[in-house]
């Protein structure tokens, strides 16, 4: 080889060499779930880049990625209740960046945006409201915990960041403590026992009261009834008479010898006792 097709070659090689750099740095693409933030010459422009490619100046410009995925991350703080008891929480909350605040959030804030923006927010509005609440209460109302601290958040937090959720993941307490409620929450559980046994021994006394005096008054009624219709036993005797006649025998002579009353079925079987001589 000459060394002026050398030449020529070599001159080839650094064209596509310096065409492939102007390439890739006139060029970005932004990957799903990013936003970008063009900063030219340390100028940074008004609006976000969306997701996709496109063409910048080359050697000039720069393309930051900036997420607007939802994210999750974990924060633990320390707070104090109402009865001055030290309470652990353990927190995940759930942020996402809104498109509005990208170039905002650029330029005014350094670093992660949850670190210098929720995390402190987040944790003071958690201290606040345990601040109002006992240890017990910080235990027993979970679900209020996290909704008053969720919003007091979003309020310290403004618009600038969207605070999707706060789960409490676990509240700590001090052995001791835990333990106090624990027994308390037994003797209550106990108390409430205690009261359904007596309400039911009650219930069941009333019921008792209420029948004996039904009773009571069925009988009343029954004695009026017999007292006033006389006659009302002869139905009664009619309405249970299962179709045997009986039979009268007399025991003795005498005027006042007691009758034998015997169903006709029975009379074959009956033996009569004969008359005194």
């Amino acid at each position: 080889m000459n060394p002026r097709t050398l030449s020529s070659l070599t001159g080839i090689g650094v064209l596509i060499f310096v065409a492939a750099i102007l390439g890739s740095s006139a060029t970005y693409v932004v990957q799903p779930g990013m936003r970008g933030v063009m900063v030219t010459l340390g100028k940074v422009s008004p609006g976000f880049l969306p997701e996709g490619f496109g063409f910048k100046a080359p050697f000039v410009s720069t393309v930051v990625p900036v997420q607007v995925r939802q994210q999750t991350t974990n924060l633990d703080t320390e707070c104090y209740s109402s009865d001055l008891q030290q309470v652990t929480v353990q927190l995940r909350v759930l942020y996402r960046i809104p498109e509005a605040s990208v170039v905002s959030i650029f330029q005014q804030y350094s670093g992660d945006p949850f670190l210098s923006l929720i995390a402190p927010r987040v944790s003071e509005a958690i201290k606040e409201v345990a601040a109002l609440q006992s240890a017990e209460q910080i235990v027993k109302n979970r679900e209020v915990i996290k909704n008053k601290s969720l919003e007091s958040a979003r309020i310290k937090v403004g618009s600038i960041l969207e605070i999707v959720d706060v789960v409490l993941v676990e509240i700590a307490l001090s052995r001791e403590l835990e333990n106090a409620i624990e027994q308390k929450m037994v003797q209550e559980q106990e108390a409430a026992k205690s009261r359904f046994v007596q309400q039911r021994s009650q219930i069941e006394a009333e019921t008792a009261i209420i029948r004996a005096k039904g009773e009571a008054e069925a009988i009343r009624i029954r004695g009026d009834a017999l007292k006033d219709n006389p006659s009302l036993i002869q139905l009664q005797i009619v309405e249970k008479w299962n179709g045997i006649t009986p039979v009268v025998l007399s025991t003795g002579g005498e005027p006042t010898g007691a009758n034998i009353l015997l169903p006709l079925g029975n009379l074959q079987r009956a033996a009569v006792p004969s008359a005194a001589p």
